[in-house]
């Protein structure tokens, strides 16, 4: 079979909505850039009765990056069939059948939202974006579960596990990135009580000697979620464990005041890469034509840098977005008061007049 430049998999909720208006995004900046479209999530239950179906990997299998939506349905429809487990088995799934070890989310401070943030302007002062590298493969998600009985009643265990591997692939990964930004890494552990956080900053300050134009500090993950809040500007690269990662990162949302706004990508350790926004489904919006596209475009653009080369393309994107804010051009999610709101659809109209073929 053919093979694609992308695999377009745009789930459930507003995914497919945001999706479209992605692609028609990627039609005027890259034309040439192959996809295909396939399901996952309820949208795959509702036709295959399974949540990440053979089909899907199949495309998966012939395409050299992975653009995907969101997944999940209505909470009071989670006990369907449809929705049960859904997230669990389609988005989990699919990186651990990607085997994806790094996750990249940064959390970029655009100059006409700075207003939007909830922390004032001064605490954002010389921050203009923070680059979180999350671990995805070990930690608590993947360790061993179970819940039992005893005299006490039910226990629940979730077991914690990291791998000198797994750590050691995440800081040279990590250190690379450091080192081609501003050369200032922060690794974010809780090394005075977890075993798991000893062997991770042993890892780290081992593999820092191998990079000496690069500054590492260690940091509690207690002390940065409050540093995040108090002294944004510090960071640049913070690399951490799955857990902490995936609790940093949302909350890193804040300081440009959206998780709509949010892009990430994924990598395996042969480079292989998925791009999703970081917010959910949404549900409630769904077919309301009020979703941010941002989240999703910005993911576009990352999987055009990273995974196809299109730097050029990427670029423009980026700026086309900024372009847009920059003349007060706002979704719902982040208006200021007094200033109108357009649609999803608008919204890419907007980026699209200003983009220009690469």
């Amino acid at each position: 079979m053919k093979r694609i430049n992308m695999a377009v998999l745009a789930g459930d909720g507003v995914g497919p909505e945001v999706m479209r208006q992605t692609l028609r995004v990627l039609t005027t900046v890259a034309p040439d850039v192959t996809h295909e479209s396939g399901l996952i999530g309820g949208a795959a239950w509702a036709e295959h009765n399974d949540h990440f179906p053979k089909a899907t990997r199949e495309l998966i299998d012939r395409s050299d990056a992975v653009l995907f939506g969101s997944v999940g349905g209505p909470v009071d429809q989670s006990h369907l069939p449809q929705w049960h487990g859904c997230e669990v088995n389609s988005i989990l799934a699919l990186r651990q059948y990607l085997n994806l070890s790094v996750n990249h989310r940064p959390a970029r401070i655009f100059p006409a939202l700075r207003n939007l943030s909830p922390l004032k302007n001064t605490r954002l002062e010389g921050c203009d974006e923070v680059l979180i590298l999350r671990e995805l493969s070990g930690d608590i998600y993947f360790g061993e579960k179970r819940t039992f009985e005893s005299d006490a009643g039910l226990i629940a265990e979730d077991v914690a596990t990291y791998t000198t591997n797994q750590i050691r692939h995440l800081a040279h990964e990590a250190f690379r990135t450091a080192a081609q930004r501003k050369a200032q890494l922060v690794s974010v552990d809780k090394a005075n009580v977890l075993e798991t956080s000893r062997l991770w900053r042993q890892i780290f300050t081992q593999v820092a000697s191998q990079y000496p134009s690069v500054e590492l500090t260690h940091m509690l993950v207690d002390n940065c979620a409050m540093q995040l809040i108090i002294n944004p500007a510090q960071f640049d690269v913070i690399a951490t464990g799955n857990l902490f990662g995936d609790i940093l990162s949302d909350a890193a949302s804040a300081l440009p005041g959206s998780l709509g706004m949010m892009p990430s990508a994924s990598f395996n350790a042969d480079g292989f890469g998925l791009y999703e926004p970081s917010g959910g489904s949404a549900p409630q919006l769904q077919g309301k034509d009020v979703a941010n596209p941002m989240a999703q475009l910005l993911s576009l653009a990352l999987l055009l840098r990273h995974s196809l080369q299109r730097n050029e393309a990427a670029s423009a994107i980026e700026h086309a977005i900024e372009q847009t804010l920059d003349a007060g051009i706002r979704t719902a999610d982040i208006c200021l008061t007094g200033e109108q709101a357009i649609g999803t659809r608008a919204f890419t109209d907007e980026v699209i007049a200003r983009l220009s073929p690469s």
